[in-house]
């Protein structure tokens, strides 16, 4: 028997409930439909089919039957798994039947699996995780107090030109290369400042932009940390957070000038009490959500820094204007990255 064809579009099931939830509490049909995408005579069917059946599934349909059996699903799948970089013709030819790509990528999806891009992320060696693991033990008592005293830092570069992201612009077909509707590029970042920022729960830190020599044995080195942040910024800020809230914590990566015997030894004389940061952990620093949403504001400067300068100037401005609340919502997630950490037993994290 010949499949029968539809006439009408499929809606995940997410949509569905969405569609039902809504006519439920009291939207009408016509208006659920318009709010989720749906069309009218779908929203109705879906609608219809809900009160006779009680959910939303479609019911099984006559059709020629599937050439993949149980068995070569389980197949597909395993290969799929154990090969997670293998492309998916590649999975093809690893099966013991004639099977197309289509067919093999509709099995992974019914089984909720999809070819997607690889996330970027620091390695992580078994002493790494062994660290990772620890921080989460030593700090899932912290309550959300605790975690108001903390001062969070971070160095960042900002490059002129930078665009990992994409920026969206509104023109027709024939303004696509006005100037006002292109973002210039550059063939290398030249042109670029690292900056030193600090944040707590309910404020922006300060932010200084750094002022080193570059080139080889020019880098931030501990001396030029010890003057331009420590001394320059940090110091004066700790005292007056101290004194507002008792107990302050400190946090820094394991840079090399971080980790210096004579900048360990100015913490010791300071009495800047330091919190335990693991190395290769970025996602365990609220600021690091931060520097993105910054270099967000400057992608969509209109016209963009030319030179160090303009560059300079513009992070300033663009740190003043960062809500707080931005600083805030990555901050009173910290005890869901020390859960994320001890269920992950020191590996990577979403975060």
């Amino acid at each position: 028997m010949a499949r029968k064809k539809t006439t009408h579009s499929e809606y995940d099931s997410a949509t569905k409930n969405k569609l039902i939830g809504a006519i439920v509490m009291g939207a009408t049909i016509s208006e659920a439909g318009r709010r989720f995408g749906v069309s009218k005579t779908s929203a109705h069917r879906i609608w219809k089919r809900y009160e006779s059946q009680g959910n939303t599934e479609n019911l099984p349909r006559s059709g020629w039957p599937s050439k993949v059996n149980d068995r070569m699903r389980r197949c597909i799948v395993q290969t799929a798994r154990k090969n997670r970089r293998m492309p998916l013709t590649e999975v093809a030819k690893n099966i013991p039947a004639n099977i197309s790509i289509s067919t093999i990528r509709r099995v992974l999806a019914k089984e909720g699996y999809h070819r997607r891009c690889a996330r970027k992320v620091p390695y992580l060696t078994n002493r790494h995780k062994s660290e990772r693991l620890s921080w989460a033990k030593l700090y899932k008592g912290f309550t959300r107090e605790n975690w108001k005293s903390v001062i969070w830092s971070d160095e960042c570069y900002i490059y002129l030109g930078d665009s990992h992201s994409r920026i969206y612009v509104t023109c027709r077909p024939d303004e696509e290369y006005k100037e006002e509707c292109v973002v210039p590029t550059f063939k290398q970042f030249s042109v670029r400042v690292m900056v030193w920022g600090c944040i707590m729960e309910g404020e922006k830190g300060p932010l200084i932009v750094l002022n080193y020599p570059g080139g080889k044995g020019g880098g931030m080195n501990s001396k030029l940390y010890r003057e331009q942040v420590l001394d320059g910024c940090l110091k004066s800020y700790y005292e007056k957070k101290k004194a507002e809230k008792g107990k302050v914590y400190f946090q820094q990566d394991g840079a090399p000038s971080h980790r210096s015997k004579a900048t360990q030894q100015w913490f010791q004389e300071s009495g800047i009490k330091l919190l335990f940061h693991p190395a290769s952990s970025p996602d365990l620093n609220p600021i690091e959500p931060v520097w993105h949403e910054l270099k967000q504001v400057l992608r969509r400067l209109d016209p963009p820094p030319s030179n160090v300068e303009s560059l300079s100037k513009a992070v300033l401005e663009a740190w003043e204007q960062l809500p707080v609340s931005d600083v805030n919502k990555h901050i009173k997630n910290m005890p869901k990255r020390v859960s994320a950490v001890l269920a992950s037993k020191g590996g990577h994290t979403r975060f």
